[in-house]
């Protein structure tokens, strides 16, 4: 009898805080969700969703084990399907390179405590270009692209260290930019450089600049980093967008990677915040919308802006109002991982791979797409040696442990996750292109109220009338799911469920006949007429 009055409970709750009229019968029991969906509204148009290479690239990508690097490599970038028509892999379709800025040869001189979070460069001290430099990262940029993933990035945390203020590839204190005065045009030749060299699509000059980026009490930092202030940021974005024309690049600047969110409307310490009034008005110091080779893109980080759902929605709410305000520059979510302490719900660590996870990132990844209107959603650490929960892949040591990740450097074990199948469902199937459309829950939106129980989210690409819709059931209960406002050719969707159990798992539905089953993710592919 308790479970029957929590499940009527349940169903109430989630209907009545969607909008609908619901009597407590026992047929509440099963209570579908009706779906309604506007073709005809259109919002943002799909960029790309994708992921970083940090930090474990340069070893994991010189391993002697080709098999095991194709397997990492095909769970990240792979289109293609297995026998029973599972994906093979997530079809990422962006791929985030990190720029090193040398710490990696200054070895424990570089006081940077995890060599894994060290970094080569390609320039070396001397003024030559070395390019068999980050062999292991180059080895999964040829990956990505072999396997046809369309749009590849780089990005710096540090400038070299032989151009900072201390040598290192962290801050010695203060907050500005870490570069020396006299070395800007340095800087922004190498980067124009390595673009080149490695025919970017895109570059990410510098990297969540709210932060200090300091030495801790011991001496040392946690890994390659700068800070700086608007001003900086508009500084480096203006000398690479004068050579990239110069050189006729085909390359173009994205900036922005703010630490938080809500850096984008609001202050921050010594003129880091407010960065969409900042760089998009035309009251503002630095408009980038008129500087060739740079995109009217400003990129934020959904770090410890999530809890609790009020909040992830309200947040991401007012950064779309900001970013309408100024011109409707694009946003873009370039980075996330778990991190810290989540409303006491999950946590970095210990490392954590199951469908609670999963859910939670598809939640984060849902309002970032629904609320803040993102056209680019990317993932931080894409391949983990870590007892940490902000991967994608994981490796384990050659012994099988995971506490000990130095081990991994040249052989270990590899191991999916949850955060990456849940993940698949949008990058697999959202693919560059397609645009986000107009759909429904019940009588009336609320996304606070989704958030806790059940979201979708619906795009269409106009050219091969696809339709893709991604379902996230956050609740122990299955949800019968009828859909209105559109004719599926054949009445049939194919159907791709990630549970604690299943990942990306494929079936052929009717579409009058659709049910997510608990704790699940469900991206639904269909044609439409």
């Amino acid at each position: 009898m308790k479970l029957v009055y929590k499940a009527v409970l349940l169903n109430l709750l989630v209907l009545t805080s969607l909008g609908s009229k619901v009597i407590v019968t026992k047929s509440t029991l099963r209570a579908p969700l009706p779906i309604s969906l506007n073709l005809k509204e259109e919002f943002q148009t799909i960029h790309s969703f994708g992921a970083s290479d940090c930090w474990s690239a340069k070893f994991i990508g010189t391993w002697q084990n080709e098999t095991k690097k194709n397997q990492i490599a095909d769970l990240l970038f792979s289109l293609d399907t297995l026998s029973d028509g599972q994906p093979k892999g997530i079809g990422l379709s962006l791929w985030r390179m990190n720029i090193g800025a040398g710490s990696y040869e200054q070895k424990d001189s570089s006081f940077i405590t995890d060599e894994w979070r060290r970094e080569a460069c390609f320039l070396s001290p001397d003024g030559q270009y070395d390019w068999s430099k980050q062999a292991g990262s180059q080895w999964f940029l040829q990956a990505a692209r072999r396997r046809g993933v369309r749009y590849a990035l780089g990005f710096t945390n540090s400038p070299p260290v032989q151009m900072t203020r201390n040598g290192k590839a962290f801050s010695a204190g203060g907050k500005s930019f870490n570069l020396k005065p006299t070395a800007l045009a340095s800087f922004t030749d190498f980067l124009v450089t390595v673009a080149t060299h490695f025919q970017l699509d895109y570059l990410s000059p510098i990297n969540e600049p709210q932060w200090d980026w300091t030495a801790g009490k011991n001496g040392r930092a946690n890994q390659e980093g700068s800070p700086a202030e608007n001003k900086d940021i508009a500084s480096v974005t203006s000398a690479l967008s004068t050579k990239l024309l110069a050189s006729k690049a085909k390359t173009t600047v994205v900036t922005g990677e703010a630490g938080q969110l809500n850096y984008l409307y609001e202050k921050a310490e010594s003129g880091r915040g407010n960065q969409l009034d900042y760089f998009f008005t035309n009251n503002g110091p630095s408009p980038l919308a008129r500087q060739p080779n740079v995109a009217p893109i400003w990129a934020y980080h959904s770090y410890f802006t999530t809890c609790s759902d009020s909040t992830l929605v309200a947040i991401r709410q007012r950064a779309a109002q900001r970013a309408k305000a100024v011109g409707n520059p694009m946003l873009w979510q370039s980075e996330f991982g778990v991190l810290g302490d989540i409303c006491g719900k999950y946590n970095g660590s210990p490392r954590h791979t199951g469908i609670d996870y999963g859910l939670y990132v598809a939640k984060v990844i849902h309002n970032d797409l629904t609320v803040a209107n993102v056209t680019s959603w990317q993932w931080w650490l894409a391949i983990n040696p870590y007892n940490y929960s902000d991967g994608l892949v994981y490796i384990n040591g050659p012994d099988g442990t995971y506490q000990k990740h130095d081990n991994a450097r040249r052989d270990g074990e590899v191991l999916d996750s949850k955060q990456l199948w849940a993940f698949g469902n949008y990058a697999r199937f959202v693919r560059p292109g397609m645009k986000r459309v107009g759909v429904r829950l019940g009588a009336v939106s609320n996304p606070v109220a989704e958030a806790s129980h059940f979201m979708v989210s619906a795009y269409k690409d106009p050219i091969r009338k696809q339709l893709v819709l991604v379902c996230i059931n956050m609740t122990s209960d299955a949800v019968s799911l009828p859909i209105n406002g559109v004719h599926i050719r054949h009445n049939r969707f194919a159907s791709y469920t990630t549970t604690n159990t299943k990942s990306l798992a494929k079936s052929i539905v009717a579409a009058n006949q659709i049910q997510a089953e608990p704790k699940s993710v469900v991206t639904l592919v269909g044609t439409y007429e």
